[in-house]
């Protein structure tokens, strides 16, 4: 049987033409493919390029944090805000640190509201870091609160493999140091003092590991005793209280009482030595005078004596009263039983 390949060809270009059929040989896309060209590829590969290298090598700092550029992992220099250049990337390598950027940690309680500009971490092991030995071996709840920034960026990038690690830890250490040497009424009472202290030990351990960390402040939460132990804590505060009380009560009675006896005391002595100060001038007058009367009567002792006689009867006349005199010679003595009743009379 004769075959007519050129209907055969036609009648399977009608199938590849309709849709249906066998697909299309690889080799006709390839060639197809080699054909085609695009107009301007050039330019696109040279556009690429330019974007590349403009955006690997051009950065901008904002105001807030400084650039630390690494060269092959190297570092080799810190950017101030503004445009910076750099080389591209695989090359140097930028890190922008916030270096005016205020950081929390907080310590013992977890805030519930987040501040804007800072990060809030709770330190490790949750609310029993808060749980401390005091001096006088109590124990007390000290949540805290450590504010800090970053002020040298390649000791914070590069000194320590973990910055927040190690300043959760010695916060810790720091503090329990300053709690350990308290007693539990002073944890209580003394925050600021403890809070002042506190800073000024964690600060100089973090100087000491090169953290590049300066610290803020440090600002101590509401310090109490844990609470399976409150009420028996408050029972002895009030007993305490009591106690302060009756001795505030017994200094003031105190107060009161020998004040008075020593004024009390200093009126005795000085009117005993006025009264001794009088009895002793007039000692000494008297002893005057018995010598000015003695020395009168050694030059005239009659005249003398009859005068101390009529002076003596001159001061004692008057204290007698009315005075009768009855002549020796009277016999009846009634006339004169009614004399003082006539002068009450009169």
């Amino acid at each position: 049987m004769n075959w007519d390949w050129d209907k055969l060809k036609q009648r399977q270009q009608k199938k590849d033409g309709g849709g249906g059929g066998i697909p299309p040989q690889m080799d006709k896309y390839i060639n197809k493919f080699k054909e085609f060209k695009l107009p301007g590829m050039p330019l696109l590969v040279l556009i690429f390029i330019i974007l590349f290298f403009s955006t690997s090598t051009f950065y901008t700092v904002a105001v807030d944090e400084v650039g630390v550029v690494q060269r092959f992992g190297k570092y080799v220099r810190t950017s101030q805000p503004g445009l910076n250049f750099k080389f591209p990337s695989g090359i140097e390598k930028v890190t922008k640190v916030k270096v005016r950027r205020v950081y929390k940690e907080e310590f013992g309680f977890i805030s519930t509201r987040g501040d804007t500009g800072s990060r809030t971490l709770t330190g490790s092991e949750g609310s029993t870091v808060a749980l401390m030995l005091t001096g006088d071996l109590n124990v007390a709840l000290v949540p805290w609160i450590v504010q800090y920034r970053i002020k040298d960026p390649y000791n914070f990038l590069f000194k320590v493999r973990d910055v927040r690690r190690l300043l959760v830890d010695m916060s810790e250490a720091a503090m329990r140091l300053v709690v350990g040497d308290r007693s539990i009424n002073e944890v209580i009472s003394k925050r600021e003092e403890i809070a002042v202290e506190a800073r000024s030990v964690l600060q100089a351990e973090l100087d000491n590991a090169d953290s590049g960390i300066h610290i803020i402040t440090i600002e101590m939460k509401k310090t109490n005793v844990p609470g399976p132990v409150q009420p028996s804590f408050n029972e002895v505060n009030q007993a305490t209280q009591e106690k302060e009380k009756v001795i505030y009560q017994a200094k003031e009675d105190y107060n009161k009482a020998i004040p008075e006896a020593k004024g009390e005391a200093e009126r005795t002595i000085k009117a005993a030595e006025g009264f001794a100060l009088d009895r002793v001038n007039r000692a000494k007058g008297d002893a005057a005078r018995f010598k000015s009367i003695y020395s009168e009567y050694a030059q005239a002792k009659d005249v003398t004596k009859r005068r101390l006689y009529l002076e003596m009867l001159k001061e004692l006349f008057p204290k007698l009263g009315d005075k009768y005199i009855v002549d020796e010679g009277q016999k009846n003595l009634l006339p004169l039983l009614n004399l003082g009743k006539q002068n009450g009379a009169k």
